[in-house]
C-alpha cells in the first residue's frame, strides 16, 4: 500500500556538527520551516550557551519551539512531541515540507516513536507532593517511589525532585506506575509523517572535538557568564531545573558559587559536552533508518538523499 502520510526531514547529529548552518539552508532552498528538537533552545535565556541562533537568523527564518518556555518551568519530552505535531501539520497543510532540526534524542523519541497518552500535570497535585517532601523530605516521597514503581524508582536520582515528582503524580493519577506508561501500549499513536531521517556526523570524531573547544571558547569571548549571572538573579532558579542542568550552564552556576576556578569551569564544561556528543551517537546509532554523512566530505551525497526523497523517480 503506497504510504500517503506527508513528508518531514529530520536533521540529527551530535551537538556542533554543523546542522544548524544546513537547516538554515535548506530552510531557504524548500521555503519552508525549522521545528527545533533541542531541549535548552526551549527556554528563554538561555541563548550564548545554547548556541540559539541570532535575533535576524530567528526573524529570516522560522523557527518552531524556541523560546517557548521560561527557565523556571519544565518542558517534558511529551510536551515537545505534542507541541511539534502543531506546526509540522501546519506546514504540511501548506505543502510545505517541515526540517526538524537538532540533537535531543529524548525529544526525537517521544515525537516518532509514539506518545503514551500519559496523565497531563496537575498542579494541585504537585503543589501536594512539594508540601509533603518539605513535611518529609525528598528521600522520603523516593522511598515511597520505590514501593510502587521500582523500575522507576531505580533510574530516578533521590535528589531528582523533578522526576520523582512527576512519577508520583502519574501514579496517583492513573493508579499504573510511569515506567509501564513509558514502555508503550497504553495510547500510543503512529507518527503521521514520513520521515527521511539524516545524520550529520564528522567521521573524524577529534574534529567534532575541536569544534566543540572552539564554539565554547567563543561562547565565553560573547559572555556566556554574563548570561549565566543574569539567571542567577531570578529567585524562582536553581541549579536541579531542567533548564540549569544544561550542558555548561551546571558547570558556569558551580563556577559562580565559587566551586571551580576559571581553568577548571572550562574544562569541565568542554568534557561534559563531549560526553553529551558520545550519548547523542549511541542514542543516533540506534536508529536503523537513519543515513549517515560526513558533513565535510559527503555534502553532495547529502543533497542527493534529500532530492530523491522529495522528487523520487
Amino acid at each position: 500500500m503506497r504510504d500517503e502520510r506527508p513528508l518531514a526531514i529530520a536533521l540529527m547529529g551530535p551537538t556542533a556538527s554543523g546542522k544548524t548552518a544546513l537547516a538554515l539552508e535548506w530552510a531557504g532552498d524548500m521555503d519552508t520551516e525549522i521545528v527545533s528538537v533541542d531541549s535548552a533552545l526551549v527556554y528563554r535565556g538561555l541563548d550564548i550557551g545554547a548556541a540559539k541562533p541570532d535575533h535576524a537568523t530567528l526573524a529570516a527564518v522560522k523557527h518552531h519551539l524556541v523560546d517557548v518556555r521560561d527557565p523556571h518551568e519544565v518542558f517534558s519530552a511529551a510536551d515537545f512531541a505534542r507541541e511539534a505535531l502543531v506546526p509540522m501539520r501546519a506546514l504540511a497543510a501548506r505543502g510545505r515540507v517541515p526540517l526538524l532540526v537538532g540533537g535531543t534524542g529524548l525529544y526525537f523519541s517521544a515525537l516518532l516513536d509514539g506518545l503514551s497518552e500519559m496523565p497531563q500535570a496537575d498542579q494541585d497535585l504537585r503543589a501536594a507532593i512539594a508540601a509533603e517532601a518539605e513535611r518529609h523530605g525528598w528521600p522520603a516521597l523516593h522511598a515511597e517511589l520505590a514501593r510502587v514503581d521500582p523500575e522507576a524508582a531505580a533510574r530516578i536520582g533521590v535528589g531528582d525532585r523533578q522526576r520523582i515528582t512527576r512519577a508520583l503524580e502519574v501514579w496517583r493519577l492513573s493508579g499504573r506506575p510511569i515506567s509501564v506508561w513509558q514502555k508503550g501500549g497504553l495510547g500510543r499513536q503512529p507518527f503521521p509523517f514520513r520521515l527521511l531521517k539524516l545524520v550529520l556526523a564528522p567521521a573524524d570524531r577529534s574534529a567534532l572535538h575541536a569544534r566543540i573547544t572552539q564554539r565554547f571558547d567563543r561562547m565565553l569571548a560573547e559572555g556566556f557568564l554574563d548570561e549565566v549571572r543574569r539567571l542567577r538573579a531570578d529567585p524562582r532558579l536553581h541549579p536541579d531545573l531542567p533548564s540549569m542542568r544544561a550542558v555548561g550552564y551546571r558547570q558556569a552556576w558551580e563556577h559562580l558559587d565559587g566551586r571551580t576556578d576559571a581553568a577548571t569551569f572550562r574544562a569541565r564544561a568542554i568534557a561534559a559536552t563531549r560526553q553529551l556528543a558520545k550519548r547523542q551517537y549511541t542514542w543516533l546509532r540506534a536508529r536503523p533508518d537513519a543515513i549517515w554523512f560526513d558533513p565535510g566530505r559527503d555534502r553532495a551525497r547529502l543533497e542527493r538523499a534529500r532530492a530523491d526523497f522529495l522528487h523520487p523517480a
